[in-house]
């Protein structure tokens, strides 16, 4: 299938990695469709880059559906599915002697964990339905986006680290689950990116993170992350697998 022909689904599009993500897409000629929140920002970066916007929230499944219904009638079914949307919310088990609120520990992991699953599920449910391409018979394949934090979560980072392991621990069965379909299951697991996530984390913070990276000893460019998405997407033996990408960043507990 020619690039021309390819569709392609990002969440989380407005901004750092999704745009990357998107932006990089579209310069192959993918019809891309950004599925996000904000819908002003959604709006002019589907304006920029020559892409469709659908507002949608990812932890709603009705929302995903309809997102998906709206961006499919102009673009056509989606081949890739990019989940990049997520939130970071910073808070400790016990503060001052209560508990975490729960409602934000459920929040994070709706929106980091339910969200990827959702938008997963849902556009690889679509792809069943596309025709089998190549030697390998593909059809089409996702990419989400965990964090390092998966694997070595700060102080106060329970939930945030609670949901991205949870998508570490799906993409194997989910890529199972699809190999019969043709479909193929990846997951980014990103350090310290050049984001608005990044800029909310104290100078101090940083810093100690970036020490603690093998080398470069730099936060990574969005375009970086979008050229592994680009491998994942390319690579036919790349599948059911997490890739750090972290510059052999280990952080430390805070």
């Amino acid at each position: 299938m020619s690039n021309q022909n390819q569709s392609a689904i990002v969440t989380g599009g407005t901004s750092g990695l999704g745009a990357a993500v998107a932006i990089a897409l579209r310069n192959r000629g993918i019809r891309v469709g950004i599925l996000d929140l904000n819908e002003k920002n959604g709006i002019q970066t589907a304006k920029e880059i020559g892409a469709i916007f659908a507002k949608c929230d990812v932890g709603d499944a009705t929302s995903v559906q309809e997102a998906l219904c709206s961006v499919r009638a102009i673009n056509g079914q989606e081949s890739i599915c990019v989940n990049c949307a997520g939130i970071a919310l910073a808070l400790p088990t016990v503060r001052l002697d209560k508990p975490h609120d729960p409602k934000l520990f459920e929040k994070t992991i709706r929106t980091n964990l339910i969200g990827t699953f959702n938008v997963a599920s849902q556009s690889a449910a679509g792809m069943t339905k596309l025709p089998h391409e190549g030697e390998d018979r593909s059809r089409g394949v996702i990419v989400n986006t965990s964090s390092m934090a998966a694997f070595e979560g700060q102080i106060g980072h329970v939930a945030y680290s609670a949901s991205k392991a949870g998508i570490v621990g799906l993409t194997l069965p989910m890529a199972r689950d699809l190999a019969r379909d043709g479909i193929r299951v990846m997951t980014i697991a990103p350090g310290m990116f050049s984001t608005s996530m990044a800029s909310d984390i104290k100078e101090k913070h940083k810093r100690k993170i970036l020490e603690n990276q093998a080398f470069p000893k730099r936060l990574g460019k969005t375009n970086e992350f979008a050229s592994l998405v680009l491998q994942c997407i390319d690579n036919p033996m790349l599948n059911g697998e997490t890739i750090r990408l972290d510059a052999g960043c280990r952080m430390p507990p805070r």
